[in-house]
């Protein structure tokens, strides 16, 4: 009987979380700041942090974004993601003026687009890095394009179209459409054995 118990509880609580997305997806879908074209498929865990208004999203058709995936916008921020685009699981997008991205691009898992840094200095030699203050510039991303699992895209980058960004790359600055970048790693073999 306790088992019974047990399984009803655990497919009940299963239940609850899916209509808890559902309901997320149902607020987000429907959010007027927000325009969707036709073919958006969100699988589940994903989150969006937006403000009450003032923000824009706009979808071209047949986005794909899979698991785990997250958005953040700031008030009067601009995210503009082309049509076909396929965002992998674990990326996250965090909007605080404009990202732009164009169509057919796909992002491996774990991407980080940043259009953002925290303000930062030193008072009397100790650095101090703000919480809630930052600068931003735009962040644009061509057609076409490739980039790897963690990469991470910093703000003011402008990426032209057919370009490939190699896993793990820290892209700071723009580069130039039909262009692949990577990073350099070295590996240092060593003999466990004397």
């Amino acid at each position: 009987m306790k088992q019974a118990v047990k399984s009803f509880i655990g497919k009940l609580v299963e239940s609850l979380k899916a209509i808890y997305e559902q309901n997320k997806l149902y607020d987000f879908r429907h959010n007027p700041n927000i325009t969707i074209e036709a073919g958006l498929t969100i699988e589940s865990y994903f989150s969006a942090n937006l403000p009450e208004d003032k923000f824009s999203i706009k979808f071209g058709s047949h986005v794909r974004i899979k698991k785990y995936c997250h958005i953040l916008m700031f008030p009067g921020a601009a995210l503009t993601i082309g049509s076909n685009v396929f965002f992998n699981n674990y990326c996250s997008i965090n909007c605080l003026e404009k990202i732009s991205i164009g169509e057919n691009t796909m992002f491996g898992e774990g991407v980080k687009l940043y259009d953002h840094n925290h303000l930062f200095g030193y008072k009397e030699k100790v650095l101090e890095v703000s919480r809630d203050q930052f600068q931003t510039a735009p962040v644009t991303i061509g057609k076409n394009c490739w980039i790897g699992s963690n990469v991470a895209i910093l703000k003011g980058v402008t990426i032209g179209d057919n370009v490939i960004v190699g896993a793990n790359c820290l892209v700071y600055k723009s580069v130039e459409s039909n262009t692949v970048i990577k990073a350099k790693s070295e590996y240092i073999i060593e003999s466990s054995q004397n």
